[in-house]
């Protein structure tokens, strides 16, 4: 059996690029650092490194195992910091991956509503795009990452997910979902660890998350990859057209054909190009990025058009800009978890508070401080 100690090392030294780097963030000797490699080695009766020049290399057997080592690691790393939670030993960590736009509305807002409620969780932030929280998720450096997918119509329930797909909608604050309460079945769109060829996707039928059941029950669990998930948001994507235009805005695509465009991430691109060709053009793409300031002010400039959706313009919005909403396409932002349940009851919370956080304002009763007097962190005493 492979030592784990010998494998965190092999993972420090594929992270930080040399013996010397590696010894220094495991806080190591670098003879014990050479030690271990060389031991491995031994162990696997492979050859994990090599010269290169003054420093090392990892073989292309070193970089499989690391690449494992990794995953492994990060899966033991998040089951103690479970079982400690669990066990009362401290009151655990908390790691959550999310793109941009979340990270400038539901994140700051949930993160509130969980120090209120559960003080000494000490909860740990994260930048990534869908496919990068995923493989973060599954390789246990993260408890949950919030994704999104676009779709060009709404998921169809399945008869076995109506209960469940109605406690997912019509149970959340503000009566997300947006469905009819279904339960949005096929709600992946997000390319999976490995083959990500559906990125962007969100065709009717697609299934990205490899067959995900996403109910809000937790028996909702996709038996081969582990995923489980919980629908925060559908939201509306909208036209982004400058504020010098003297014409009406127009949901129209076809109109823009001949203006410039403004692209964003990979995913956000896919589903433009899928939108553009719906309407029988393909945009002339001046700009790319996935700033969604940086694209408002570009638009506001009259540098092209874009396409947004609601949580970029509700985490800021460029007074020179107009927006009509499209027709025919949504776009679902969901919490993900990886693993069986229950959860522990930290991550419990945390899921209630993102989809606390995720009602738009307008939309809320109150405030969020009201919908936090109803939260309780699962196990507590009423």
């Amino acid at each position: 059996m492979l030592d784990v100690t010998r494998l965190r090392v092999l993972v420090a030294v594929a992270r930080c690029g040399s013996v010397t780097a590696a010894a220094k963030a495991l806080n190591y000797a670098q003879p014990s650092v050479s030690h271990h490699l060389a031991r491995l080695e031994a162990e696997t009766g492979v050859k994990l490194i090599q010269r290169a020049g003054r420093g090392i290399r990892l073989t292309d057997a070193g970089r499989l195992l690391a690449e494992r080592a990794a995953e492994v690691i990060g899966r033991l790393d998040a089951a103690e910091n479970e079982l400690a939670a669990y066990t009362g030993l401290r009151a655990g960590r908390l790691r959550l991956a999310a793109f941009p736009s979340a990270l400038g509305t539901i994140v700051p807002a949930a993160a509130a509503l969980l120090r209120e409620h559960q003080p000494s969780v000490d909860l740990r932030l994260t930048e990534a795009e869908p496919p990068e929280a995923l493989r973060m998720l599954r390789a246990g450096y993260v408890d949950v990452a919030l994704v999104f997918r676009y779709s060009a119509q709404a998921p169809e329930a399945t008869e076995d997910q109506e209960g469940a797909g109605d406690q997912s909608a019509a149970g959340a604050p503000g009566g997300l979902g947006g469905s009819g309460g279904h339960a949005h079945g096929g709600l992946g769109g997000l390319g999976g660890l490995g083959g990500l060829g559906g990125l962007g996707g969100g065709e009717p039928g697609a299934d990205f998350y490899g067959g995900v059941n996403p109910a809000d029950d937790d028996a909702a669990i996709d038996i081969t990859e582990g995923v489980r998930e919980r629908l925060l948001l559908e939201e509306p994507v909208y036209l982004v057209t400058s504020g010098h235009d003297t014409e009406a805005s127009c949901a129209d695509l076809s109109r823009y054909a001949r203006h410039r465009w403004i692209a964003g991430c990979d995913r956000c691109r896919a589903h433009l190009l899928r939108q553009c060709a719906l309407a029988g053009f393909t945009p002339k793409i001046a700009f790319t990025t996935d700033d969604y300031v940086a694209v408002q002010a570009l638009v506001a400039a009259d540098l092209g058009v874009s396409t947004l959706p609601a949580l970029c313009l509700r985490a800021a919005r460029h007074p020179g800009v107009k927006t009509v909403p499209l027709l025919r396409t949504r776009r679902y932002v969901s919490a993900v978890r990886y693993g069986d349940p229950p959860d522990p009851p930290a991550v419990q919370l945390l899921m209630d508070v993102l989809r606390t956080a995720a009602v738009p304002p307008s939309r809320t009763s109150g405030n969020l401080a009201e919908e936090a007097g109803r939260l309780q962190l699962p196990g507590a005493a009423s």
